[in-house]
């Protein structure tokens, strides 16, 4: 474990010391006084709505033994009350935060991989994760804490860890650029190059020029990427003789390909070549895009010289952060299918063709609005309800200002009215259903995590 000091965070921070011991070791940060624990080191972060600054007092009073505050005057009365403690003052408690999580990042020569990319980051990264404990202790984004704040925070959790598997979100330029010039990471994955964020990039060209920013922290880094995706593709043809790169998939020919796929409902088979051996891989989630996950965690494995049994143990072992095809099976036989966390054009036709998979079931389609896509909204919602018929969906059951568009997708191509269902108000869903549903049905729950449709799919479980 390498410790880091008051003095570190001073130096790093260009900080001053109001009270306490330059001493003291830093191990655990938070940013939320209800979550303190003894002896936490409390950040104020300034948010749009509040200023976590103010609350430096409950910060020490429920056991935290330093705070890192801006913009506060401290009185002679609260110095002396608080003598015992340890209080810094900064200019900007968020750049302060950047500060010292890439300090703590450069007290540890460990590999660090940091994945981004349109849609999978989450799953990727949990598959990767697992993959990579199996011969290293691994420190690993928790959730989706993959912005300026929960990044850095991520960090700061580093203790005896061997590892470090990070996620990278983004929807504006430069942000990928802040993230990776803290976290300087070894490995670099891209999952793919989608349409999220779209409405504000303007252009999948965009949005892949702001996820290759993931390469500044590190010219060095290794470079792995999902080769069937089309932008990735031509980017890996143009840039392979410049640095290292490798890469996975399916259709394309890559460095490591899967072959003899099955898709079952529950899991999916596939063999790949590796190390000159032919091995069976299950992956214990259904649908093609986990295959390209494990893929691209085989690929990561090898990189990090972890032998094959362990890759493939990492990969059949690795559990799903929650809200992504989390699967529950009702006594009634009805089955859910909560992917509700988050929702682009290729995280919906996926799923979809997922759904399609399940023949002997009626399936039911709840599906929301995708955010953040502007005036590309209208073409890609439409698109999901091409993407519905073309998948032989039952019923289709819409809610929000664009999901009437996935109606007319659907409709468009021909899907009977008589099965879809389109509802203004999102309390009149559940009743809707309740008037469908049979037992052995199959629900899918989709929407932008906004829309809450995980609610939904929870109000389903506990009431059906």
């Amino acid at each position: 474990m390498k410790d880091l000091l008051v003095k570190d965070i001073l130096r790093e921070t260009k900080g001053q010391l109001i009270v306490g011991d330059e001493d003291l070791v830093c191990r655990k940060f938070s940013k939320d006084t209800r979550k303190i624990q003894k002896n936490d080191v409390y950040i104020g972060i300034k948010g749009d709505t509040f200023d976590g600054s103010k609350f430096w007092k409950q910060a020490l009073e429920k056991g935290a033994n330093c705070v890192i505050v801006e913009n506060i005057e401290f009185t002679k009365e609260e110095k002396e009350k608080f003598k015992d403690k340890t209080i810094i003052k900064v200019k900007n408690t968020l750049e302060a935060l950047y500060k010292i999580a890439g300090y703590k990042r450069s007290l540890y020569a460990i590999p660090v991989i940091a994945i981004t990319g349109s849609v999978g980051k989450t799953s990727t990264k949990d598959i990767v994760a697992n993959v990579v404990s199996q011969k290293y202790k691994t420190l690993k984004t928790i959730g989706n804490n993959n912005n300026n704040i929960g990044m850095p925070f991520t960090i700061l959790n580093l203790e005896d860890h061997e590892a470090m598997v990070l996620e990278m979100g983004m929807n504006h330029f430069g942000e990928i650029s802040l993230l990776t010039s803290i976290a300087k990471p070894d490995i670099c994955v891209i999952t793919n190059i989608g349409t999220s964020h779209i409405g504000i990039l303007g252009s999948r060209e965009n949005i892949l020029k702001a996820k290759l920013e993931i390469l500044e922290g590190n010219p060095e880094a290794t470079v792995i990427i999902n080769n069937d995706n089309d932008l990735l593709h031509n980017w890996y043809e143009e840039n392979k003789e410049k640095r290292k790169v490798r890469t996975y998939g399916i259709k394309e020919k890559s460095d490591l390909n899967a072959q003899e796929i099955i898709l079952n409902k529950q899991d999916s088979e596939f063999t790949i070549d590796l190390s000159d051996e032919k091995i069976k891989v299950k992956v214990p989630v259904g649908g093609e895009h986990f295959v390209l996950n494990s893929l691209c965690a085989a690929v990561v494995g090898n990189e990090l010289e972890i032998s094959i049994n362990d890759i493939i143990k990492g990969i059949e072992s690795f559990e799903l952060t929650k809200k992504r095809m989390d699967i529950s099976q009702l006594d009634s036989g009805i089955t859910i299918i909560n992917d509700a966390y988050n929702a682009s054009f290729e995280s919906m036709k996926a799923t979809l063709e997922y759904l399609s998979e399940f023949k002997e079931k009626r399936k039911i389609a709840i599906l929301g609005d995708m955010f953040e896509l502007g005036d590309y909204s209208k073409e890609l919602h439409k698109n999901v309800g091409e993407e519905v018929y073309k998948n032989d969906i039952d019923i289709l059951i819409c809610n929000g200002k664009n999901a009437e568009y996935i109606v007319y997708g659907a409709k468009e191509k021909g899907m009977n009215e008589k099965y879809i269902y389109y509802i203004s108000e999102k309390d009149n869903v559940i009743p809707t259903l309740r008037k469908i549903v049979k037992n052995d049905d199959i629900l899918l729950f989709k929407a932008s995590n906004g829309m809450k449709f995980y609610e939904l799919a929870e109000e389903v479980k506990n009431t059906f």
